[in-house]
């Protein structure tokens, strides 16, 4: 059986990895869409809204594909927690962050570019930060540099250190891409990924 195209509508190389584990061919775009969350908007719906957001605006150039589009919030009550961009964003964020659990929420979007339809689910994950000192976290900064990730941590990496407790149904969700949630959704558009070699 002919498989369909598979695109992943994001450029990040943690998405594309995780992807990559399902062994399915695919190739990646840039959505290039503004990722702003709107006022009033719950940091659930901010992802969700944006994960299919990514996966319609990859859709029209890929129109017979079936388009992943994802987005990660992470929040603590009504503070959220973007991607630092810089070591001072960093140090601010993980100072904020020690002792607390944040919750990452992660959005997904399967989109059937040819047919309209598409699936849309969410898995929240909740990690609880360690008490940090100043020197642990100049010292993960310097070593892992996690400035394009959200909370400030790679949790696949050497940010695990910062974390004493991981609580949700897929440890993938919290690296940007919930890949049991995606091959359920894989599964309604007729691909197993067991079965696609």
């Amino acid at each position: 059986m002919q498989l369909p195209q598979i695109v992943l509508a994001s450029t990040s190389p943690y998405r594309h990895e995780l992807l990559s584990r399902l062994g399915l061919p695919f190739e990646t775009a840039e959505p290039g869409i503004d990722e702003t969350i709107q006022p009033g908007e719950s940091p659930e719906n901010a992802a969700l809204r944006l994960s299919e957001a990514k996966a319609r605006a990859v859709a029209d150039r890929f129109p017979s594909a079936l388009v992943i589009g994802s987005d990660q919030v992470a929040y603590c009550g009504s503070e959220l927690f973007g991607k630092p961009g810089s070591h001072d964003k960093a140090v601010e964020q993980l100072r904020a962050l020690r002792g607390r659990t944040i919750r990452f929420f992660t959005g997904l979007c399967l989109l059937n570019a040819q047919t309209g339809r598409s699936h849309v689910a969410g898995v929240g994950t909740d990690v609880t930060f360690r008490q940090l000192s100043e020197q642990e976290i100049e010292e993960y900064l310097c070593k892992e540099r996690p400035y394009n990730c959200a909370g400030s941590a790679k949790s696949e990496g050497l940010g695990i250190a910062l974390v004493s407790r991981m609580v949700g149904e897929d440890p993938n969700a919290l690296i940007g891409l919930p890949l049991i949630a995606l091959c359920d959704m894989l599964r309604l558009e007729g691909i197993n990924p067991l079965a696609s070699s």
